[in-house]
């Protein structure tokens, strides 16, 4: 049968390769939006399963640099392990063909022409494939693989965000009635498409009847539905602006700041994720409503899922499953002031929405942009001109649309521009490539277009703009790395594709607005664990001792900032200690700032829990008055700091 998988044991670079063609099917020349879904309806959830399928390359090219194949990965151990790891890799497999069957269909379905039984059914769909790769993903026979720590918790990091995804999909499902979960899938998208769908549901990685999903969990994961991860950026014409004043509550505990994310650097800061109130989300979609309506029963919803519900021809409320006495959907205009209040207070981009050529304005009501969309889809085409005066002259406008309001920055994304200036961040022509990563950067200020960027695979050619750029581009390739990895996974992809030497040569040798832009990108993606033996060995010890020794101490805060996210690494304790560090921290705990000493005491005390040898040079360098001092008359913070470290060291002297 064609698009049949064979059965057995797969190979990482059959694996891999199948991954590859996943991320494809997302990229390409023409417009991504075109390229990710040909409707609207199923655009998201075609962005976040290609970049969360994508996210598992680094877990195989590993196991394939390491020549370690799953089939054989436990040739040595018992025969029940060699099956195990062969019906692994076969079930992943076998998930992964159906996840890019269910994108090729997704990418092909149009609402407008299709029934409410396709929808429902690729729905459907999404839900099982994001369950079986959960599924799988829990059960990595890690026994059977040489796999880093940092791989682990990459796949760790992917298998949440399928969880949550799960939970999401679940919602939905958990409200229909229960005749609606009993039809295959394949054969009712076969029927409304018109096509075969290769038996797309004819395999065992996923449930073959809807009927069994309600065998999935559908609350897994729940907290991860109800945040909401946005940042506001101010918008710019050359790179995200950094003040100087570093609050010390931005610095992690040395003991906890592996589980902090939450935190970020010196007046750019990346606030906690602010917790939707429930009465905020649509039922339907568990996202923050722009457009929220009240049907029949007095239930609210986001208008598009509602409608489209309604339009599938369902008469019953989603939530009560009472039926609706009428189909008119009333503005909730009360709750729409609400939620705009709340973004404000919270520091929220607030939601926007662009539906048949209408914007909805901040009171609710909605501008026709036709003639926007024009004018803005005239100058994406003058993007891919010959002529390089007429391409330089459109990301110019480009750039300047980009900077002034939300509208323009998906109005733009939706115009297909993302791709083609990804690919002018390669022109030889020095202003055009300055616009071009200038407008890539605050494109990446709305949420929604940060995906659409990855996709694009503008990653590896910002990093070559920050390698090779002219200083303003250099400056505004950093803000954009910082500003792409606010989003977890782009951490992991960005760490892997040689950003962190090029950000720590900015840091060392940019201009000061160049240094901030570097600063703040490097304390983002340290966050996650697996950059912070890049960052060392990239030599960025030695660029943060070179600022806290600087004359002019302008950047001592982002350098501590920087410095206590990495000293719980082990490899980062050696670099600091053998880089002579710890006398100018002492140094800093009698002339610092109340803030550099709050900070340089947690360093020092990450430094020496565990350690006699730096406890004892803490002790011959006369640490402890200073430490005493600082445990009086310090922050509370600094207090318990200073306390612990004192204790630590009386316990040394009692050895």
């Amino acid at each position: 049968m064609a698009g049949e998988v064979p059965a057995g044991n797969h190979s990482p670079e059959e694996i891999l390769s199948l991954i590859h063609d996943i991320a494809g099917m997302c990229s390409g020349d023409s417009s991504t939006a075109d390229a990710i879904a040909g409707d609207a309806m199923f655009r998201k959830d075609c962005t976040d399963l290609v970049r969360r399928i994508s996210l598992l390359t680094y877990l195989f090219e590993e196991i394939n640099e390491l020549t370690k194949v799953v089939d054989s990965a436990a040739t040595s151990s018992t025969t029940t392990d060699t099956g195990d790891s062969d019906s692994w890799s076969s079930d992943l497999v076998l998930a992964l063909h159906s996840a890019k069957r269910l994108l090729s269909i997704a990418r092909n379905f149009r609402s407008n022409c299709s029934s409410d039984g396709a929808a429902k059914a690729i729905t459907f769909q999404f839900q099982s494939v994001t369950w079986k790769l959960e599924k799988l993903l829990s059960n990595l026979p890690y026994g059977n693989l040489d796999i880093s720590e940092e791989v682990r918790e990459q796949v760790d990091l992917v298998r949440a965000q399928f969880r949550r995804a799960t939970d999401k999909y679940g919602f939905m499902i958990s409200r229909m009635p229960s005749h609606e979960l009993s039809q295959p899938m394949d054969q009712e998208i076969t029927q409304v498409l018109g096509k075969s769908v290769n038996g797309l549901h004819k395999q065992h990685s996923c449930p073959e009847k809807l009927s069994e999903l309600n065998s999935i969990p559908k609350n897994i994961g729940g907290k991860g539905c109800n945040t909401f991860r946005a940042f506001s950026l101010l918008e710019r014409s050359r790179s995200i602006p950094v003040c100087t004043d570093v609050s010390s509550s931005n610095v992690t505990d040395s003991e906890s700041q592996e589980k902090s994310e939450s935190k970020s650097l010196s007046g750019v800061k990346k606030p906690e994720a602010a917790v939707i109130p429930e009465d905020f989300l649509c039922p339907i979609s568990l996202e923050l409503m722009r457009d929220p309506v009240i049907v029949a029963t007095g239930q609210t919803y986001e208008r598009s899922y509602i409608q489209r519900w309604i339009d599938c021809g369902n008469t019953t409320c989603p939530k009560t499953q009472q039926k609706l006495q009428h189909l008119t959907l009333t503005p909730n205009y009360v709750l729409r002031s609400l939620i705009s209040q709340w973004c404000i207070e919270n520091n929220i981009e607030q939601p926007t929405g662009l539906t048949n050529g209408k914007m909805k304005k901040s009171d609710g009501s909605f501008r026709d942009v036709t003639g926007d969309i024009e004018a803005i889809e005239a100058l994406v085409r003058k993007l891919s001109s010959r002529s390089i005066e007429e391409r330089r002259a459109a990301v110019t406008e480009i750039r300047s649309l980009s900077k002034r309001s939300t509208d323009n920055r998906i109005l733009i994304a939706e115009a297909g521009a993302i791709p083609v200036l990804v690919n002018l961040l390669t022109s030889e022509d020095v202003l055009t490539q300055d616009n071009a990563v200038t407008s890539i950067l605050n494109l990446s200020i709305y949420e929604s277009n940060k995906g659409l960027i990855m996709l694009a695979g503008a990653i590896p050619s910002i990093v070559q703009v920050l390698r090779a750029g002219t200083m303003e581009a250099r400056e505004n390739a950093a803000a954009t790395l910082f500003s792409l990895s606010l989003a977890d996974e782009n951490k992991i992809i960005i760490g892997a594709s040689g950003a962190i030497p090029a950000l720590v040569e900015l840091l060392q040798n940019g201009s000061s607005r160049g240094k901030k832009d570097a600063a703040t990108a490097l304390f983002n993606l340290c966050i996650y664990q697996g950059n912070k033996g890049r960052a060392i060995r990239a030599g960025i010890i030695t660029a943060l001792l070179k600022m806290l020794t600087d004359s002019s101490q302008s950047m001592v805060d982002e350098a501590l900032t920087i410095m206590s996210v990495l000293a719980s690494h082990q490899e980062a304790k050696v670099a600091i200690v053998k880089a002579s560090t710890i006398p100018v921290l002492i140094d800093l705990l009698r002339t610092g700032l109340p803030r550099n000493k709050e900070n340089a005491v947690a360093i020092l005390l990450a430094l020496c829990k565990r350690d006699t040898d730096n406890l004892a040079c803490l002790s011959r360098l006369g640490a402890v008055i200073p430490l005493s001092d600082l445990a009086r008359s310090g922050t509370e913070r600094a207090k318990r700091k200073a306390t612990s470290l004192l204790e630590h060291l009386r316990k040394l002297q009692q050895i």
